[in-house]
């Protein structure tokens, strides 16, 4: 066809025709050129071949100082970049080698490496195999600003994958890698799978162990590896440093995060009323994934090693003691107990979500997880663990460190603003401390405190003894007259009789 360029194949074809006996245009035709292109061929057929250039056309700017100056750089330091040995000639021949010259350098210390260079690490691509290798690593939403109830979510996603077929789990993570957040989102994924593969592979694990002492890491280690035997994997991590070596969960990742990335667009929205809600729609996002791997997992899934018949610890372990302010502290958080545990020993089991503490085998306390953000620390102090020593001693309040986070809310928060500055400094400890109790003691939290909010909104005056009165219905029921009734009691000789 005109203007498109002759191929080597038109050319051994039409010759292979002209050679049976076809003719110049026949051959021309059959291979679709013209009878122009079919006589120039023909014509140059027996020409002799082009000679290829093996000379230089310009002077090697270099060529002066490459041997006494560069190339004992480079045999020094063979990694050394060509923009660096440019700088140190710009500095000792100054204005002879300008800026311009550096793509020329670069091409001949690219050419001396490949010739006389060190060696380039090589990847050896792995061949896999059914029911045989997983891998778990840790990646982030880059770019992508998750919100729960119009607040942005820090957070972190694991992710589980089977090697041969690609069937994956993720798990949002809040506060950083770590031993509890592998552990519970390694358990949970083998479960929901329905059994374990021969081997788990991971990273180094280093941002899991940082900061942590030689004994704790150790301790960590030793915990993972009774973790792996107790599923009957092999386990396995890949050098500090080496991504490619990970590369069948790196990939994936990209992958994953793309799928995400076009599922949020197609909601609409990146806000999510809650995490358990932004988890669930995680997770169909993922299934969808796996649908497309349906076909391998399938024959996958009978190479699989049966489950054990419990699982195994996926928390870590601290032991904490009750300080007289009945609080623990544990990993740069407060927590408040009830004031019985002061003084006590509790064993704290720390989840991704929530905390369980035990004094001896018994079960004591349980509640939400903090994590705090960079190096900041934090409290989760519920005032029913303290209010009835609080109430004995109000003014206490006042300069009480935890003070702000012993109000349970932004209502109460709104009230003590309003009678610090109303009330005298005895009174307005005394009121806010009275109404916490009072809450606390007949659990109307919410209701009191919208109720004394619209006593302050209507401007009227505060009064503890007329809202106690209010909330103890106790107080206010008057007991009942009871009349009963006294059975005639010849009715016990019929029975003395029939005896």
């Amino acid at each position: 066809m005109p203007g498109n360029k002759i191929t080597k194949n038109q050319k051994r074809d039409y010759m292979s025709y002209r050679k049976n006996g076809n003719s110049q245009k026949l051959a021309a035709s059959k291979v679709d050129i013209s009878e122009s292109s079919a006589r120039r061929i023909e014509n140059k057929i027996n020409d002799p071949q082009p000679k290829y250039r093996n000379w230089k056309t310009r002077k090697n700017p270099f060529s002066e100082v490459w041997d006494t100056f560069i190339l004992p750089i480079l045999e020094g330091n063979p990694t050394m970049d060509a923009s660096f040995i440019l700088e140190e000639l710009q500095e000792k021949h100054e204005g002879e080698y300008p800026d311009s010259t550096l793509r020329t350098l670069q091409r001949h210390v690219k050419q001396w490496k490949a010739i006389h260079g060190s060696d380039k690490p090589v990847i050896f691509h792995q061949e896999h195999y059914p029911g045989i290798q997983s891998i778990s690593d840790f990646t982030e939403l880059k770019n992508i600003k998750i919100t729960i109830s119009g607040e942005e979510f820090k957070h972190i996603l694991y992710h589980f994958r089977l090697a041969y077929s690609g069937w994956s789990y993720m798990k949002v993570i809040q506060g950083g890698e770590s031993f509890s957040a592998l552990s519970e989102g390694l358990q949970e994924a083998l479960w929901i799978l329905g059994g374990s593969p021969k081997e788990h592979r991971t990273d180094s694990l280093s941002a899991a162990f940082k900061n942590l002492s030689k004994e704790t890491a150790e301790d960590l280690t030793s915990r993972y590896k009774d973790f792996c035997a107790h599923y009957k994997m092999l386990p396995t991590r890949n050098n500090k440093g080496v991504s490619h070596e990970n590369g069948s969960i790196e990939s994936p990742h990209g992958h994953l995060k793309r799928r995400i990335r076009q599922s949020l667009d197609i909601r609409g929205s990146n806000d999510f009323e809650s995490i358990d809600s932004y988890e669930k729609w995680l997770g169909s996002v993922v299934s969808a994934h796996n649908k497309r791997n349906a076909k391998k997992f399938k024959f996958e899934r009978p190479y699989l090693q049966d489950l054990p018949a419990y699982k195994t610890t996926d928390f870590e372990e601290h032991l904490v003691c009750v300080s007289s302010s009945s609080t623990f502290k544990l990993k740069r958080v407060t927590y408040s107990v009830h004031s019985r545990l002061i003084g006590e020993k509790l064993r704290v089991l720390v989840y991704q979500r929530y905390i369980e503490c035990y004094l001896g085998s018994t079960k004591v306390f349980e509640s939400e997880r903090l994590i705090p953000t960079g190096k900041n620390r934090c409290r989760l102090i519920n005032y029913k663990h303290i209010i009835n020593s609080l109430v004995k001693k109000p003014q206490a309040f006042r300069h009480s460190r935890i003070r702000d986070d012993i109000l349970p809310s932004d209502d109460f928060k709104r009230i003590w603003k309003h009678v610090d500055q109303a009330m005298d400094a005895r009174s307005a400890c005394k009121f806010i401390v009275g109404i916490m109790y009072l809450a606390s003691k007949y659990d109307c939290e919410r209701i009191l405190a919208k109720n004394v909010i619209s006593i302050i909104d209507a401007k009227e005056p505060l009064s503890l003894g007329l809202i106690e009165k209010a909330y103890r219905p106790m107080a206010n029921e008057k007991i009942p007259n009871i009349s009963v009734s006294q059975h005639d009691i010849s009715s016990y000789e019929y029975f003395n009789k029939e005896a």
